[in-house]
């Protein structure tokens, strides 16, 4: 049976379970376990989630360990951001759970076989924050092209200002984007098809590398290797999977150009975070630019740190994908998911 067909079975009664949950204020239908990720600012509105569901539980830093502790009776629908959610947590899951919807994009984290075994839908949010990230991948190439980064800690010199940095530039680079090469790794999708675009207004090539046949105007498609030879700037767009774990490494490093800028905005642990830290301090490349990390935030010791504050070297918190109107844009994303499963049209299925 495919999934699509098991969620027609299940929606009927779920819907008529939900509703009935909704008019009983002590009954929890849905839950959102880690809300704090998601409005950490307090800015966002949850009124389009109450309207589709009634009875919410707006819960904060859920951890895996606690997750089967902390849903509540009853509850069908269970939220999540970027939360590990592995197979024995998901075999353990009370009977009345018959959705997972993951606020985001990537849903790696959630054990999507496990959860077809239990008759769990599971559904994601694709294209919700591809603006945002898109523009956040130009502003590493912006930044790294003036050598900001640098610059500031220049000018700020201890802790202090420093004049004389007014003064030259002291070697570091500072260079126009037109006619440079933008390498998108898996860049056929949303986000690199809009990074594409914004390149090209800055007068930049762009290169793709990628296993999809979705057209991309104005951009030459090439293998990998070919890719990271001639790029002045290369940056990964494709999904974390089994295949692209680690997949990014000495190798490819070696490949680039010594004057070329490494960016990733979409999972750290695509990269080799050991290998990329070794290309940075040797000068095997000129810099990169990080909002992804393997683990987030990175261990107290992790070379990415001093690197940060002695190279060319950007790094962010994973904040791509944070502007306040992407964040409102996944909520009400979710709440549409949410709605389309009871009606027994689901929308977004990961599994």
């Amino acid at each position: 049976m495919r999934f699509g067909e098991l969620g027609k079975l299940v929606v009927p009664s779920l819907a008529k379970s939900l509703r009935r949950m909704s008019s009983s204020k002590a009954t929890t239908a849905a839950v959102s376990l880690n809300t704090d990720k998601l409005n950490y600012d307090g800015s966002l509105s949850f009124g389009v989630l109450e309207e589709v569901v009634g009875g919410w539980a707006f819960l904060e830093k859920t951890k895996t360990k606690d997750i089967l502790a902390r849903l509540p009776e009853g509850c069908s629908v269970v939220v999540t951001k970027e939360l590990e959610m592995p197979a024995e947590t998901i075999r353990s899951l009370p009977k009345t759970v018959k959705l997972i919807c993951e606020a985001g994009t990537g849903y790696n984290n959630i054990h999507c076989e496990a959860a077809k075994e239990r008759g769990i839908a599971v559904c994601n949010v694709p294209e919700y924050s591809t603006d945002a990230v898109a523009t956040m991948v130009m502003t590493f190439v912006l930044s790294l092209s003036c050598s900001l980064a640098q610059q500031q800690r220049k000018l700020w010199g201890a802790g202090g200002a420093n004049r004389a940095a007014w003064a030259s530039l002291s070697g570091l680079r500072h260079f126009e984007l037109a006619g440079k090469y933008i390498g998108l790794i898996g860049g056929r999708g949303a986000i690199g098809s809009r990074v594409a675009d914004m390149a090209r207004a800055f007068g930049m090539r762009v290169l793709v590398s990628s296993r999809s046949d979705r057209p991309i105007a104005g951009a030459e498609v090439v293998s990998i290797d070919e890719l990271l030879a001639r790029s002045d700037f290369v940056s990964v767009h494709c999904p974390l999977n089994d295949e692209t774990r680690g997949s990014i490494g000495r190798d490819a490093f070696a490949l680039m150009k010594q004057s070329a800028y490494f960016i990733n905005t979409a999972r750290g642990a695509i990269v080799n975070e050991g290998d990329l830290c070794d290309a940075l301090a040797h000068g095997e490349i000129a810099g990169a630019g990080i909002d992804v990390q393997v683990k987030e935030p990175p261990e107290e010791d992790s070379p990415l740190y001093k690197l940060a504050q002695t190279h060319s070297l950007l790094l962010t918190p994973h904040i791509g994908w944070q502007r306040i109107e992407s964040r409102q844009r996944l909520i009400d994303s979710v709440a549409e998911n949410i709605r389309s499963f009871l009606a027994g049209q689901p929308i977004n299925l990961c599994n």
